[in-house]
């Protein structure tokens, strides 16, 4: 099948392109043209690449009938945060496509009442980005069940794999965390380090998405959870992260309202986020429906992603001890 995949050089593209070119699907990638994948391949040889600017054609009414204009079979869209800018497709693809599967996240849940959540639970999404995602899944929806539209959405937890730094231990991005645990220094966590955090590793995605086109009849109109197969606290990812080098985790615990000023503004509302959610999502449905089979633990993609973070000089630590 021709296969367009929309933002196909980021975290997930990475990995489903060259598992869709595999596959013998002839493959498109559109993207902004401002960085390479993050892992070479060779498969790219045979992918017909185009650079587009998404928002910039999507405000002169082009990007539409671009894509439509492709004559696509199927379309991947990795990068749509808008009911508008999915709505620009819908309206562009209704008819003409077999499979549009549309990147979500877990972010389209808010505070679990029972874990692991299933995709069944009443959505009660907060902050822009997880309400916005959550409104795109509703009108993605809708058009499945009212007008046939063939979508199927696919919703990672945190993404990490070899190439940028994983949420960490402290539920943010700041890699001296890493640092920390690795020389056996004091690391301060919120609370009492309970709160979940929910990694997937990309090329895990990039599975969850050929595994649903592959399974297009029970796929259709659906959406699924693609995360590893257990959530992880931030106590026991922070002890697990220091017995990679040999030392045991120097944790100490501090209220919320105390822990939040011992580190900048931004770093605290990445955490806050994290906690606040506290992701543990089932994926009993995708294993069902999608024979969704992830390869990595959420330790086992962050083990992998330190590592090269550490190989490139990104993370001043030692070598793990095992």
């Amino acid at each position: 099948m021709r296969v367009v995949v929309i933002g196909a050089s980021g975290h997930v593209g990475t990995y489903l392109v060259p598992r869709l070119v595999a596959l013998g699907h002839e493959v498109i990638a559109i993207s902004r043209g401002k960085r390479d994948p993050y892992q070479p391949h060779a498969a790219w040889q045979a992918v017909r690449r185009e650079v587009v600017d998404r928002e910039a054609e999507e405000a002169d009414g082009t990007f539409g009938p671009r894509i439509r204009d492709l004559a696509p079979d199927v379309v991947i869209d990795m990068i749509c945060f808008t009911p508008r800018s999915a709505a620009i497709l819908v309206e562009a693809l209704r008819g003409r496509v077999q499979h549009f599967l549309h990147c979500g996240t877990i972010w389209v849940h808010g505070p679990s009442v029972q874990v692991p959540a299933t995709e069944e639970q009443p959505r009660r999404p907060f902050g822009n980005y997880g309400v916005q995602k959550a409104a795109i899944e509703d009108m993605l929806l809708n058009e499945a069940r009212r007008n046939g539209f063939p979508v199927t959405i696919l919703h990672p937890g945190h993404i990490v794999g070899p190439g940028w730094a994983p949420v960490n231990p402290a539920g943010n991005f700041n890699t001296k965390v890493f640092s920390l645990l690795a020389r056996g220094e004091e690391l301060a966590l919120p609370n009492f380090g309970l709160e979940t955090v929910h990694h997937v590793h990309a090329d895990d995605v990039a599975q969850s998405f050929t595994a649903a086109m592959a399974t297009r009849s029970t796929a259709l109109g659906e959406s699924f959870h693609v995360v590893s197969p257990a959530a992880i606290t931030l106590r026991g990812y922070s002890e697990t992260v220091a017995s990679w080098f040999g030392q045991q985790a120097n944790v100490r615990f501090l209220p919320w309202d105390e822990w939040k000023t011992t580190l900048p503004a931004e770093e605290a509302q990445a955490t806050w986020d994290h906690i606040a959610h506290s992701p543990n999502a089932s994926i009993n449905k995708a294993r069902r429906l999608l024979n969704f089979q992830p390869r990595y633990s959420s330790l086992q993609a962050v083990y992998e992603s330190l590592a090269w973070l550490i190989a490139h000089g990104q993370v001043d630590a030692p070598p793990f001890v095992k």
